[in-house]
């Protein structure tokens, strides 16, 4: 990376390479053509907050093949750190499909079998400038083999100041049953600022389905800030004094997958910017809105410029109770 270059955020988790087909509302067996995107819900949120100016590094796993050296590079062209990469030869990168059918049904297929690089991260693979970072952003899906998942309390332990973010990112497919992934998750809440999720994932981490009963669990688990987000709805964000709630931003959606991503991305440059909760909500809700009018993920995360023009030009409700 250039000189200008800081150590803002640092995102550990999965990456892999998005397959998506080119043809709406197509069965994937009946699909002829596809797109090749850099994806992975770490990943993409690393992407997405490089676009608002950041300096961002990616701590994940690649298989020594040609779609590793595709997420290297892919890293490096969209401005964010690839140093902390690390090839693995013994699996392959990951590779995930999806079938799209708007407005909001988007089936995923993760090839990740046996298992993947990036659950492979041990806790020498921890940067060692982890301490320099002023975000360092965790998933769930991390916690679910080891030994990622001791790195993760690692990277958590070796805090010594800044924030940390856990995406509740919750993926059944990555977690032998619902009580392991709500045990590990739970594990980790009480050592994190902000948790981020939607209705379902607080439901697995804090058995509560309820938007403001979930955000008062996750507070009372130790986090911070808790945001719930609730699809077309809208947003609920807490913190022990202040809540606010966002209606979400109506766009045409072509596919909803990066969306969560590009507003976990913009969440980190609203608490880089020191803004008030209903500022990073809307701010961050509206960046998602963006990318699911948009076909791919790490690619369609926008500026900052994109964001706050649709901000500008969209007239949102001020906060409030839905």
């Amino acid at each position: 990376m250039d000189g200008s270059w800081a150590p803002d955020v640092l995102t550990i988790g999965r990456c892999s390479v998005d397959l998506y087909p080119l043809e709406v509302g197509v069965k994937l067996e009946d699909v002829t053509t596809f797109g090749k995107f850099l994806g992975g819900s770490a990943t993409n949120v690393g992407v997405a907050a490089a676009r608002h100016g950041h300096g961002v590094s990616v701590l994940t796993g690649v298989g020594d093949d040609p779609f590793g050296v595709f997420v290297v590079k892919e890293l490096e062209r969209l401005g964010v750190d690839a140093s902390h990469v690390v090839t693995n030869p013994s699996y392959n990168t990951p590779v995930t499909f999806c079938e799209i059918f708007p407005p909001d049904h988007f089936p995923l297929f993760f090839y990740r079998q046996p298992t993947t690089p990036d659950l492979e991260l041990t806790v020498q693979d921890l940067p060692a400038r982890l301490a320099d970072y002023k975000i360092l952003w965790l998933t769930s899906s991390g916690l679910s083999a080891t030994p990622s998942r001791a790195g993760h309390h690692a990277a958590l332990a070796a805090r010594s100041g800044g924030l940390t973010v856990l995406d509740l990112d919750y993926r059944p497919r990555f977690w032998p049953d619902e009580a392991t992934a709500s045990k590990h998750i739970g594990e980790l809440l009480a050592g994190v600022d902000v948790a981020i999720g939607n209705v379902e994932e607080c439901r697995v981490a804090v058995g509560e389905s309820d938007p403001e009963r979930a955000a008062d669990a996750l507070l009372d688990r130790g986090v911070d800030v808790a945001i719930v987000k609730q699809g077309m709805v809208g947003t609920l964000a807490k913190s022990r004094d202040d809540r606010t709630f966002v209606p979400a931003t109506r766009v045409t959606v072509l596919n909803g997958l990066g969306a969560g991503d590009a507003f976990g991305g913009a969440v980190c440059h609203g608490l880089l910017s020191g803004w008030d909760l209903h500022r990073i909500v809307a701010f961050a809700s509206v960046a998602g809105a963006i990318v699911a009018s948009r076909l791919e993920c790490s690619t369609a995360m926008p500026t900052t410029d994109e964001v706050e023009e649709l901000v500008r030009t969209t007239s949102s409700d001020a906060g409030g109770r839905p």
